[in-house]
């Protein structure tokens, strides 16, 4: 039942009835959590040639932690776990996000787990909120915007963890050894982009989030 309150004009004598209507107080009770915010990072590995130099690419390496819980860092290996049970862990975290952050994941990341699920007929990833470190930042010019340029420009905590190619062609190849490099490399990327996107936040270097539209020629828009 709708019930619609506006001032009677005073000249107007209301019935009886309506004049003895009386509308109890309302008890408005609204309900709300803490925002959950998931940061996430891949790594990935060549895979074909298309063509000249050109190749195409497969997910080997997933990290994500909530930032409330920056010290909770999931992993998941190819060589340790099939695709598929990697790719559904993830769906699984990020379907419970309000919104999602990384670096580069809007050019990168989001795209390639989109083409991942793609291959195995899967759904693609749903329309979400992202702030993205990278593509979100204030315009600027003349420095670098890598994640590891901008960890070391603002001092932060958690050092990029560095790989050489003998550490990666023993992770590509999923070696144990390799393996255990690619853990330490992605759970690093995580633990330092929660860092970073707190203090670019603090700077007010970071914009407000976007909708990314997962089956959109548009990306991504800013949504009043």
């Amino acid at each position: 039942m709708k019930i619609r309150i506006c001032q009677r004009p005073q000249h107007v004598t209301p019935p009886a009835a309506v004049a003895a209507l009386h509308v109890p107080a309302a008890k408005l009770v609204v309900k709300s959590r803490p925002q959950r915010v998931l940061d996430f990072d891949i790594e990935n590995r060549p895979l074909s040639y298309l063509g000249s130099d050109f190749t195409t690419a497969e997910v080997t390496a997933i990290a994500w932690a909530w930032s409330d819980r920056p010290q909770d860092v999931t992993v998941y290996l190819l060589g340790e776990h099939d695709l598929g049970d990697i790719l559904r862990a993830f769906v699984a975290a990020y379907d419970q996000a309000d919104m999602v952050t990384g670096h580069f994941i809007t050019g990168h990341d989001l795209p390639m787990l989109n083409g991942a699920l793609m291959e195995l007929g899967r759904p693609a990833l749903k329309d979400t909120w992202v702030q993205d470190t990278k593509t979100h930042l204030i315009r600027s010019k003349g420095i670098s915007l890598s994640q590891e340029s901008l960890g070391a420009m603002f001092r932060l905590d958690h050092q990029k963890v560095v790989m050489n190619q003998s550490k990666w062609r023993a992770a590509n190849r999923l070696t144990p050894a390799g393996l255990a490099e690619v853990r330490q490399r992605v759970t690093g990327d995580v633990q330092q982009h929660l860092d970073l996107r707190r203090e670019l936040l603090a700077r007010g270097y970071l914009a407000p989030p976007k909708r990314w539209r997962s089956g959109s020629a548009h990306k991504e828009e800013y949504v009043p």
